[in-house]
Order: C-alpha cells, then structure tokens, then sequence
C-alpha cells in the first residue's frame, strides 16, 4: 500500500512538472523592437539609451510576472525619415516576427508606424514623439502614447510664462509634424491666457545655424521667445540664443521641450533659468533615484531622460498585460493593458485613455544656477505639479474616432 501511495504521488508530481513545462511552453514567444533614432538629432534623448530601457523591462518582468516567457529586443535607426521607419516597421512585423514597437522618438516616423501597426493588428507605444494627432484623428486600437506630447509641453509652460508676465511670443518652429503640433498647441494655449503671437519661423530639423532665425525672433521685439523643437536643435538654438544677446536683450527663452540629455549638453551657464515640463526627472523621489541609478549602471553613467522612462514603464505593461493574457495579439493585449493599473517607479497617478493617452501627472521645473547645484546630474528644481487630468488634452476634446464613435 505505501509502495502504491508513494507511486501514486511521484506520478501526480511527474504530472504537474510536465503540466507546468507544457503551459511554459505554451506561452506565446515575444518579440519587442525598439525603433529610434541611433545617431541623429534625437539620440541623446531616445536612441541606445531606448534599448538599456527596454532591456530593463525585460529583466524585471521576466523575474515576476513574466516567469518563463521568451522574450527576443530588436532595434534599428528610423534616421528621422518616415518611409525608412515604415519599411522597418513592416519588415519587423511580416518577416521577423516582432510583436510591438516602443519609443519611436520622431513624430513623422510615428504617424507612418501607427498606421502600419493598425492595419497589422500590432501593440505600438510612443514615449519619444509628440505629436497630439497620435491621439487624435490618427489614433489606434492598438495605439499608446505613453509619455508626453505636445499639449502637455505647452500647456505648463505656457501658463507659467504668461503668468510671470510673458504675454507676446514669437516662435522658432522645427519645419515638421512635431514641430508644427507644439506651436499650434502652444498659440492655442497662449491665447486662452490672454496673451498674443507676434509671429513664428521655421527651420529645417537638425539646423546647424540659428542666426537668421534669431535675429527674427529678436527683431520681432516680442516678450518671449519659444522653442519649439526638440534634441540637438534645442541645444544649438539655445547656446546661439545667448550668443546673440536674446536674454541679456530683455527677451524671455523658453524651450518647450528640453530633455536631461540637452541640459547636459548645455551646461548651467547656458541653460539657467529655462523652463521647462517634463513628465521624469531622475531626483524626483526615492522610487525615481534608484530606478535612475539602475539605469545609470546600464548605460554608460548617463541618468535616463524622460523617452527612457517611458520606453520602460510601456514596454514593462506591455509585457505585463502579454503574461496576463497569454497571447500577443494586438487587440487582446491592448485591451489588457488598458484595463491592467500602471505600476512602475516612473509615472504618478497613470491611467490609459480609451483614444491610448496615458495621462500621468507632469512637472514644471527650473533649471538651477550653477551656484545652487550640487554637482554631477543636479540640474533642475520643481516648481509645481500639474495634474494628470489637466496635463493632457481633454478628452472631451479629442477627435479620435475611437472616442468620437459613441458620441
């Protein structure tokens, strides 16, 4: 009797390692790209620092939720052009077997890609682009665009310019979907304040030379000066800024989208005193130090800007809601993720819209003078929250056909 009672259990054992070696299995194999720009104008902020984010996300799902779970990350230069980020796109998707795509960074580049991903029925996650039509007209089931975009930049900066007495603008406008959406928010939000546009330019992505430009907005004799590109033109605009006398003249600089990495680039001397929203900063608490710190050891001594915080925190809840569904088809995870809570060291008080807006609180923070840092990665200071609800477009005003349908 106790020879057949320990057969009996060693069977029932066999038996549930099997079950369980076949359920492993059976889990779905995943397959992330990372879609960025590698060496261009958006590197700093996007690019290898994208891929140790995404790397990150997969060693800390693969130790909890994703236990037994393959999981493959590719990556490739979109080179800011939209039709060489399309044909890799659907390369990945048809021939490789990529499940989702993260990051992104160019905003025409990600118009192209969202498309694609509709139509292929693939998991897209934006955390470099900006552009609000993301969102809007061009939105997607199986769309999300997780950090920040151009209404959130403009609307805290925005608010807190035209407060401090900052009521004519002129803008400096990358000639592009990006560009083009950040000023447009940013006049809208502009005018609400009561303020005025003075006027704007555009220049080419990746200008080396901003005299022109300059001495326009200079000329213009408008209060304020904005920003509106992103990446190494932020850091060219802004050094050349002060070479041409645009603050000492009396005239405000505003960047309506500064990155960690551009600070950096710029030093204190040149960018004390900026403005700016962000959606991370690596000192903003406890939880943010040490993810930071982390990423730090990861990628060549360098803190994570803002796009790496958000390729994390997407690729981590893609990855979470795939284990959660077993499966990796677009529409089936895209509803888990919408219906999973945000969870990571990244964002505060997250949630997924139904046009995939993740709204998250935002932060208005000032760059430090040289004499209040403490040295190494301490460049900004907080100068206020701005709520989730009121950091992202209203979705009452969304024209997304997902939200648009039911009206």
């Amino acid at each position: 009797m106790r020879l057949h009672a320990s057969g009996l259990a060693a069977g029932l054992c066999l038996a549930a390692l099997f079950a369980f070696q076949a359920g492993a299995a059976e889990r779905p194999p995943v397959k992330i790209g990372i879609l960025t720009d590698m060496s261009g104008t958006y590197a700093a902020m996007g690019g290898p620092g994208s891929v140790a984010a995404a790397q990150l996300a997969i060693d800390d799902c693969l130790a909890a939720d994703c236990k037994g779970m393959r999981i493959e990350l590719v990556s490739a230069d979109n080179q800011n052009k939209a039709d060489v980020g399309a044909a890799r796109a659907r390369e990945w998707f048809d021939r490789d077997g990529v499940t989702a795509i993260a990051d992104l960074t160019n905003s025409a580049v990600a118009l192209a890609v969202q498309g694609i991903a509709r139509e292929k029925n693939k998991v897209v996650m934006f955390s470099g682009p900006a552009t609000t039509a993301l969102t809007n007209k061009e939105c997607s089931p199986v769309g999300f665009h997780w950090m920040f975009d151009t209404y959130s930049q403009s609307a805290g900066g925005a608010k807190a310019t035209v407060r401090a007495g900052g009521k004519s603008w002129y803008f400096v406008t990358v000639d592009y979907a990006f560009g083009h959406s950040l000023e447009a928010d940013t006049t809208k939000a502009v005018k609400a304040l009561g303020g005025t546009v003075a006027g704007s330019v555009r220049h080419p992505l990746n200008a080396p030379d901003f005299a022109s430009y300059l001495l326009q907005a200079q000329s213009s004799k408008a209060q304020v000066v904005a920003l509106a590109n992103g990446g190494q033109d932020t850091v060219n605009a802004v050094k050349q800024a002060r070479e041409f006398g645009i603050v000492t003249g009396g005239q405000r600089l505003v960047s309506l989208l500064i990155f960690l990495s551009d600070l950096r680039a710029l030093g204190l001397d040149n960018a004390q005193g900026l403005s700016y929203v962000d959606g991370f900063y690596w000192d903003y608490d406890d939880a943010t130090r040490q993810w930071a710190a982390r990423f730090e050891k990861a990628f060549r001594g360098n803190k994570p800007t803002m796009t790496h915080a958000g390729v994390y925190s997407s690729v981590l809840h893609y990855l979470r809601a795939v284990a959660a569904s077993n499966s990796t088809d677009g529409k089936v995870v895209a509803d888990r993720m919408r219906a999973l809570p945000i969870r990571d060291p990244i964002m505060r008080n997250a949630s997924i819209r139904p046009d995939g807006r993740v709204i998250h609180d935002m932060y208005l923070y000032e760059v430090k003078t040289p004499a209040e840092s403490k040295g190494g990665w301490d460049y900004s200071k907080l100068v206020a929250t701005i709520p989730a609800a009121e950091a992202f477009q209203p979705l009452a005003e969304s024209s997304c056909p997902l939200v648009t349908a039911g009206k």
